[in-house]
This record gives C-alpha cells, sequence and structure tokens, in this order.
C-alpha cells in the first residue's frame, strides 16, 4: 500500500506539476507588464526631465496612457508621441513626457494611470531635485537695470481710414448714378418753347396741387413754366433773375421797340410773379380761385409772347446750334477730365496703401518691373545637361557655349560641356560645366576648386571673399559648395558692382561636375531664384 501511494505521488511530481507550472507561467506572461523611468532625478532650474512610461501588452489590448497636467507639481512641456513595437504576438507601446519646473527644491512626480482593457494600472513615483543656477558675483560684472525703452509702434493705418475710403466709394458711386440719370433727362429730346409750356400747363391741371391745398408748390411749377418759357424766347437768364430784375428788362426792351408787348401782360406777369415769390417764402396762401385765375394769365402771357416775339432766323438757329454743341463739348471734355481725376486719386490712394502694407520695392517692381522678379515667377524649365549628365531646373533654358579651360583643368578632365544663362555683368548669371574625368589623370575635386579665385579674377572679380562647406543634392551627391562676394566693374558707368556667387562642384560618376550662380546683392529674389537651384540640382547616374 505504501509503495502504491508513494508511485501515486510520483506520477503527480512528474506529470502534473509540470503542465500546472506551465499554465500559470502563461497566465502571468498574458498580464500587461508596465514600466516607468526617468532620464534623470537631478535638474536645473528650467531644464526637462523626460518622463518614460513602457506598456508590453496583447495586440488586441486598448491602452491609454495619461494626458494633461496630471505631473503636478511638475510641469508637462511636451506629449511625445507613443512609438510602438512587436514583440512576437504582443505590443510593446513606448510613451514619453517632457517635464520641468521653475522652482527649485524636491519634487515627486506623482503615480501615473494607465488604463488597459479598462482596468487601472498605477506606475512607480520619483523624486527630482532642481537645483539653482549659480551665479559668480565675484567674476561677472554687474549691471543696473536698464529703464524701459518706448519701442516706436509700427506704421498702421487707422481703421478710420478704411470707413472714410468706403463712405468715399458709396457717395461716388451714387454721384455717379445721379450724374448719369440727370445727364440721360437732360438727353431727351426737348419740344420746342410754345408747345413745352403748353405740355407743362396741361400736366400741372391734371396735378392734384389745389385740390390738396399745395399752393406754395402749385405756384412754384406756375412760375417756373413762365420764367422757362421767357428764358428760351426773350431772355436767356429769366430763370435765375429777380422778379423786378426781370420786369425791367422787359419794360426796357418795350420802351426800346424790341418788344411790344401790352402793357397789361407785363402788371399781370408781376403781380403773378410776387405771388408765387410770397406763397413760396413769406407762407403766403392765396385762395384757390386766385390760382386757377392766375393760371389762365399765365397761358394768356404765353400766347401774347408768342405772337409779338419773331420767330428765330436760320443764322440764329445755327448760331445756336453751334453754342450747344460747343457746350456739350465742354461737359464732355470736363467729365473725362473728372474721370481721370478719379482715377488718379483712386490709384495714388491704393500706392499708398500698398506701401504701407506691402513695402515700396514691392510696389516699384511690381509697377515698374523687375527682370529677376518676373523670371522668378515666370515658367520654369527642368532639363538634363551633359555627360555626365547634371539635371537641374532655372527659369531660363540654358544654351551651350564653347570656352578656353585652364591647362590644369584640362589635364584632369577628357573634355568638357559648358552650358549657360544670362552675362556675368546682368542681374542673373548661370553657368554649368559637366566633362568625364581622365582617367590617367590625377583628379582632385579639391584642386579643382582651388581654381576657382583664379577663374573668377580672370573674368574681371575684384575683393573676392570665399567661403566653403560641404554640399549634398536631393540624391544624396556630396560636393563641395563656395560661396561669397566678389566686385565687377560696370561696363556703362565704370562704377563698382557687388556680386554674390554660389559655386557648387561635383566629382560624381568618374566626371566633374560645377554650377554656378552670380546675382547682384541685395536682390532678394535673385537670391531666392539661385536656392530653388540649388535645391533642384541632380546628377542622374549614367548607370540608370
Amino acid at each position: 500500500m505504501k509503495s502504491k501511494l508513494l508511485a501515486t505521488f510520483n506520477f503527480y511530481k512528474t506529470a502534473i506539476l509540470p503542465v500546472f507550472l506551465l499554465l500559470c507561467f502563461q497566465a502571468f506572461a498574458q498580464q500587461p507588464q508596465i514600466n516607468a523611468e526617468i532620464d534623470s532625478s537631478a535638474i536645473k532650474i528650467g531644464e526637462q526631465v523626460i518622463f518614460s512610461i513602457e506598456v508590453e501588452t496583447d495586440s488586441t489590448d486598448l491602452v491609454v496612457f495619461p494626458e494633461g497636467q496630471t505631473f503636478d507639481p511638475m510641469e508637462m512641456v511636451e506629449s511625445l508621441g507613443a512609438d510602438t513595437t512587436t514583440v512576437e504576438d504582443r505590443f510593446r507601446l513606448i510613451k514619453k513626457y517632457s517635464l520641468t519646473q521653475f522652482d527649485s527644491g524636491a519634487y515627486t512626480i506623482p503615480q501615473q494611470k494607465v488604463i488597459i482593457q479598462n482596468r487601472e494600472y498605477l506606475t512607480d513615483s520619483f523624486r527630482v531635485e532642481v537645483a539653482d543656477v549659480k551665479v559668480d558675483t565675484t567674476r561677472q560684472k554687474m549691471y543696473p537695470i536698464k529703464p524701459a525703452v518706448d519701442v516706436p509702434k509700427p506704421f498702421s493705418i487707422p481703421n478710420w481710414v478704411w470707413w472714410l475710403l468706403a463712405a468715399l466709394a458709396i457717395l461716388g458711386l451714387a454721384f455717379y448714378f445721379f450724374r448719369r440719370r440727370k445727364k440721360r433727362k437732360e438727353a431727351e429730346p426737348e419740344l420746342p418753347p410754345y408747345e413745352q409750356a403748353m405740355f407743362e400747363l396741361k400736366q400741372l391741371d391734371n396735378s392734384s396741387l389745389l385740390q390738396d391745398r399745395e399752393i406754395k408748390e402749385y405756384y412754384s411749377q406756375l412760375t417756373f413754366i413762365v420764367r422757362k418759357y421767357l428764358d428760351r424766347k426773350i431772355y436767356d437768364r429769366a430763370l435765375e433773375s429777380t422778379t423786378s430784375e426781370l420786369i425791367v428788362y422787359l419794360e426796357l426792351r418795350k420802351q426800346s421797340g424790341e418788344l411790344s408787348l401790352k402793357n397789361k401782360s407785363i402788371d399781370n406777369l408781376q403781380q403773378i410773379l410776387k405771388r408765387g415769390d410770397l406763397a413760396k417764402f413769406a407762407n403766403s396762401r392765396p385762395d384757390v380761385i386766385t390760382a386757377k385765375s392766375d393760371r389762365t394769365k399765365v397761358e394768356h402771357l404765353i400766347k401774347d409772347i408768342r405772337q409779338v416775339v419773331p420767330e428765330p432766323t436760320e443764322e440764329e438757329l445755327m448760331q445756336d446750334e453751334n453754342y450747344r454743341k460747343e457746350k456739350l463739348k465742354r461737359k464732355r471734355r470736363n467729365k473725362i477730365l473728372a474721370i481721370i481725376g478719379g482715377v488718379l486719386v483712386l490709384g495714388i490712394i491704393i500706392i499708398a496703401v500698398l506701401v504701407n502694407t506691402r513695402g515700396f520695392d514691392y510696389v516699384k517692381d511690381s509697377v515698374l518691373g523687375n527682370e529677376t522678379k518676373e523670371l522668378l515667377e515666370g515658367d520654369w524649365i527642368r532639363s538634363e545637361y551633359g555627360t555626365p549628365p547634371v539635371t537641374i531646373t532655372t527659369p531660363e533654358v540654358l544654351v551651350r557655349k564653347a570656352v578656353e579651360r585652364d591647362d590644369e583643368l584640362q589635364e584632369m578632365l577628357l573634355g568638357s560641356e559648358t552650358f549657360d544663362a544670362g552675362t556675368l555683368e546682368g542681374n542673373l548669371y548661370t553657368l554649368l560645366i559637366t566633362g568625364p574625368v581622365n582617367p590617367e589623370g590625377d583628379f582632385d575635386l579639391q584642386k579643382a576648386v582651388d581654381g576657382i579665385y583664379e577663374n573668377l579674377e580672370g573674368q574681371g572679380a575684384r575683393n573676392i571673399i570665399m567661403k566653403e562647406e560641404e554640399f549634398s543634392t536631393i540624391n544624396n551627391a556630396e560636393g563641395i559648395k563656395v560661396f561669397g562676394t566678389f566686385y565687377l566693374e560696370n561696363p556703362i558707368t565704370g562704377g563698382p558692382i557687388k556680386k554674390e556667387y554660389v559655386i557648387l562642384n561635383f566629382g560624381e560618376n568618374s566626371g566633374f561636375q560645377q554650377i554656378m550662380v552670380v546675382f547682384d546683392e541685395d536682390d532678394e529674389y535673385a537670391e531666392e531664384i539661385s536656392q530653388r537651384i540649388e535645391n533642384s540640382v541632380q546628377l542622374k547616374n549614367q548607370a540608370n
């Protein structure tokens, strides 16, 4: 019996126990594993410490990291993105936070809550020492605090200016349409004086002014009708003359024998005009019967004048027609001058606004034109040049040209091709040289770069300043960039022109490639063109 129990125990020990331990290990392995750490436990004021949380869990689990200012008393500066890596069938996520503190002392980063599949886990807490920045006042000279400096405000157009411009524009449009309407009305053909006066009297009869007791308006229209008729037939200033002036003029004409008008007609006219003046300016209110009587007297007066005033001769009609044409020409000329003046004022306002908002150079280049600005904003050409091939984008097509090379460069190359656009004295000059290296020669890229100085001097450059740095193209071809300034003589004035230049040098694909861009100093458009050309250089592998 004892031996049987011992055998059973050994069976469980050797068979069942390992399976049980394996299942426990797998269950433990499937649990999420969380680890937190900081890259430094001691920093200075304003420095940053990186707090990292590492989570290893199943690939199907949803993980939510802490967000916001949960690190108080430490201040979170930035929450960096989470990095994810795969470990067999599990994910390992690393989330980093940048923390800082601007007061010295010892601070504890509290435990952070990480949620995995709706279950919360807490990280460890960490202690961080924040130290003061020591200042050695024995060596560092101290200066008194400088007083506040009044910084001039940048120029800005007040809001009321824009409202004023808008109001002027609205008034201008209103005036334009009013004048246009008035011109159309004046352009309508007018009836002869007598027919026009009878037509207007009939319109006055059809109005309801008398029924509405609008005596003042009634007499205004009635006196205007008779004055207008007199203006067209007898006295061309009848409309703007006073009553007494008009009557005196008619009596003088009658006394001189030029106008055979009855005294009663003149008296009736004087009474009507005075009654109208009283109604218009003294609030006098004649009765309706008197108003109708005055209307009848006006009609008789117009008929009397028609009989005594002879019809104008053909010569008078021609003179009147010429006068009207001349008057119409003057009106048209004044209208054209007004339009031109308005356009000029509007142009000045627009230019002033653009100068204050965009700058004088922008306005000058936009109005007067700028060669390099037009090249920059025009259509660019991307092309491949020479052998070994050089692909480059330029505002103008580079044209092949023949040039002589110095003996040292000729010995290093089997031959070369040269392409350029523009002139060295112009606003922009672009040069491209490419050629295969002589396999029997001793080609040295640095030696070719050193010859640039002599080459520029040979072209008339003076006071050359050269700087040098490494350069890499968009397809990772390594080369040497030489840049700086030099002076060139102006062929027209003889004065100096200060130029900037950029020269890229390469020794790729068993060849030598050189790209040079020269432009006027302080020409921002040419400088941008140079940058675009540099960024577009690509050395194509001949094997491709």
